[in-house]
């Protein structure tokens, strides 16, 4: 990646990760704010900005953490934040004013068909579809064959993605990384999950996505909710079990399968000249 060197240089771009699922119930939430934390645990910049203004999980996960943090007088990285009800347009603009404060922006998109969600994956660097892992979530991206699960057709979902992905590129040069997240995988090895699997790999190959594994079903991130901790935060958490220990090890390996940029620094316009 070339830094920006010369008068004419062009404002500081952040790196984009849009979380996006139309079906609801996939982790989406949860896996978005532990990114989140995660990076400014890395005394890395984050904006996020919140599209499902109805249920507001992660912009209430992050209240919660804000007030974890008051109340027992500690310091919690996180990123800044906000809730966003209006239009795409809208949504450009708030994007473009975090641009000149933070190194990466991360957007929640809501679990339901959203023209708003829709703009934010075309702007997306890395695209992060998370999914449970059965043929009810993989119906969203593909239809496979009832007797021998071969992949019929792609979905509308993956069709929209697809010419989103190839339009981006046709404008800015810019290819979406999109990646399907694997969550909700069981510890035994079953026959529908390699079923799932073996789908997901066939369709990966036509569309061009990224599989990894996710975050396996624990009530622990139901549990640190009403805090806003998450497993990155081992020095308030308390005792921890084997459970939650394999827990943080899986939100480890999802945050290093995102294959995320090196952050870069901020700069903006002319300053670039001076900060290379």
């Amino acid at each position: 990646m070339t830094s920006a060197t010369n008068t004419g240089a062009s404002p500081h771009v952040p790196h984009l990760i849009v979380f996006a699922n139309e079906k609801g119930g996939t982790g989406k939430s949860t896996t978005c704010v532990h990114t989140a934390v995660a990076l400014a645990a890395q005394k890395i910049s984050v904006g996020v900005i919140d599209l499902d203004y109805r249920q507001r999980t992660v912009a209430r996960y992050l209240e919660n953490r804000a007030d974890t943090a008051r109340r027992r007088e500690i310091d919690l990285p996180s990123p800044i934040w906000q809730v966003h009800d209006g239009d795409a347009d809208g949504l450009d603009e708030v994007i473009a004013d975090l641009s000149g404060k933070v190194q990466f922006i991360i957007i929640d998109t809501p679990g339901r068909d959203d023209p708003v969600a829709r703009h934010a994956a075309t702007r997306a660097n890395t695209l992060v579809t998370p999914m449970n892992d059965s043929f009810v979530d993989f119906d969203l991206i593909g239809q496979v064959d009832p007797e021998n699960f071969k992949v019929k057709r792609l979905s509308f979902y993956s069709e929209l993605m697809w010419e989103a992905r190839k339009a981006r590129a046709k404008t800015d040069g810019i290819q979406i990384d999109w990646v399907v997240l694997r969550n909700r995988l069981h510890h035994m090895e079953a026959r529908n999950q390699k079923r799932v699997g073996d789908a997901l790999t066939e369709l990966s190959k036509r569309v061009g996505f990224r599989v990894i594994p996710g975050l396996s079903e624990r009530v622990i991130f139901r549990e640190l909710f009403p805090s806003g901790l998450t497993l990155l935060d081992k020095g308030h958490l308390g005792e921890l079990g084997v459970s939650h220990i394999a827990a943080r090890q899986e939100l480890r390996e999802m945050i290093a399968g995102l294959a995320l940029p090196q952050p870069q620094p901020i700069v903006a316009g002319r300053a670039a000249q001076s900060a290379a």
